[in-house]
């Protein structure tokens, strides 16, 4: 197949520079120590098999990483052999990638969470291997709450008030720097994760549900996008309204934050020996409101292999090695990356290295979903709207009322008789 010259100048922008002479080419996600755990694995296979591998460092935002995969798929492009792709996007992509099970028997998925296996089942093709599972969870610092008398808090408004306390007599005690609470507030798909943890957790819906009725404009989901726009320059700082995920950890690994919204990866990395607050640092589920139950956006990546790979057999066994049990307990203890199969959750080497990968085991099995099976191939736009709607709300340019009312009707239009 002919190489497409706009993937390869969309690729340049990624990292890579010309065409690739190794016998595949895979693109690992850059946040946290994903590149590192990716390049490791690949090596270990290399070193099995005698093959070579280039790895391709993508944007970290998940948002530009989609547009650079569309560019790449669209044009047919064999740039790159395996594809690092978020838990939405099988729908959006199925039609550029090859069926798992037809080239790797119909037992490659034995073992992994069925609800992930299924979610990456479109048409009955499996278009993606489980990597890792994702849920959003609470980061706190354990020494700040004791010292001023705290309890870990089960609601926003507690966490709220905790965090403003906290940061007060921090910043009286000298520590200028200190924040009350840091999350994922980038117009991006990072805040379409908060945004639906908050509004699910205050019984305000899933922005779409199951049957593809657009169900975000009512009063809860009003509510809770007040309560997360009351932080911005109170207990979150401006300039939470640009950060992804590795800023939010920055903030918080340095000692500059009481609390944290992140993804579980951030745990290993906390308590690693460079870490300034090693020890000091406790995860729990994500508070809720006051008539609604913790919820926690449903996150992960999968691997998947595109459909116009010159090296299609070789792909899929690199696929099988890279989320086996024995690789993804290897990613599992030294990176708290979620394991998608369900015995690595007893395993007493995974559990001794990330213990709350036990008690909030609930947390990460029944995670609330993004509505990307309900719109299908609209998700992407569905996700765009939410995310610009809720950022605008949180910089104060429009009201809660109002945005979710704008919203309604943008979603409608995006959806008209059917998604």
């Amino acid at each position: 197949m002919t190489r497409k010259l706009i993937p390869v100048l969309a690729l340049a922008g990624a990292g890579i520079g010309q065409a690739h002479a190794a016998d595949l080419t895979i693109s690992c996600g850059a946040v946290g120590a994903e590149l590192i755990l990716c390049k490791e694995g690949v090596k270990a296979w290399e070193e099995k098999t005698g093959y070579s591998v280039d790895i391709v460092s993508t944007p970290s935002s998940s948002t530009a990483r989609l547009s650079l995969y569309q560019q790449i798929l669209s044009a047919q492009s064999d740039d790159i052999d395996v594809l690092q792709i978020d838990v939405v996007w099988p729908g959006m992509l199925a039609n550029h990638l090859i069926d798992l099970r037809e080239h790797g028997g119909e037992d490659i998925a034995e073992g992994h969470f069925q609800t992930i296996v299924d979610n990456n089942t479109v048409d009955g093709r499996l278009v993606a291997m489980p990597w890792f599972t994702d849920a959003g969870v609470l980061y706190y610092r354990k020494d700040l709450l004791t010292e001023y008398g705290h309890e870990v808090p089960e609601t926003w408004q507690e966490m709220t008030n905790i965090a403003s306390d906290i940061q007060a007599a921090e910043r009286e005690a000298g520590n200028d720097k200190i924040w009350g609470y840091v999350f994922q507030g980038r117009a991006y798909e990072g805040l379409t994760c908060n945004a639906l943890e908050w509004v699910a957790s205050y019984g305000g819906g899933t922005i779409v549900d199951d049957q593809g009725e657009v169900t975000i404009n009512n009063p809860r989901a009003a509510a809770a996008l007040d309560q997360a726009a009351s932080w911005i320059g109170e207990i979150s700082p401006k300039g939470v309204l640009n950060y992804t995920e590795e800023e939010a950890r920055g903030v918080f690994q340095t000692g500059n934050a009481v609390f944290m919204r992140n993804w579980p990866y951030a745990w290993a990395l906390a308590q690693s020996e460079s870490s300034d607050i090693r020890g000091k640092v406790g995860v729990t589920t994500l508070p809720h409101g006051p008539e609604g139950e913790s919820a926690a956006a449903l996150g992960g990546w999968n691997l998947a292999i595109s459909k116009y790979s010159e090296s299609t057999e070789l792909a899929v066994k690199l696929v099988t090695y890279l989320t086996s049990k024995e690789e993804q307990k290897r990613r599992a203890i030294e990176g708290s990356y979620n394991p998608t199969i369900k015995a690595l959750y007893q395993d007493q080497e995974v559990l001794a290295a990330v213990p709350f990968f036990g008690t909030l085991y609930d947390t990460f099995v029944n995670a609330v979903a993004r509505p990307s099976a309900a719109t299908g191939s609209a998700y992407g736009r569905v996700s765009n709207a939410f995310f610009n709607t809720v950022h605008g709300v949180l910089s104060g340019n429009q009201s809660s009322e109002q945005a979710l009312e704008k919203l309604e009707d943008e979603l409608n239009l995006i959806k008209r008789r059917n998604w």
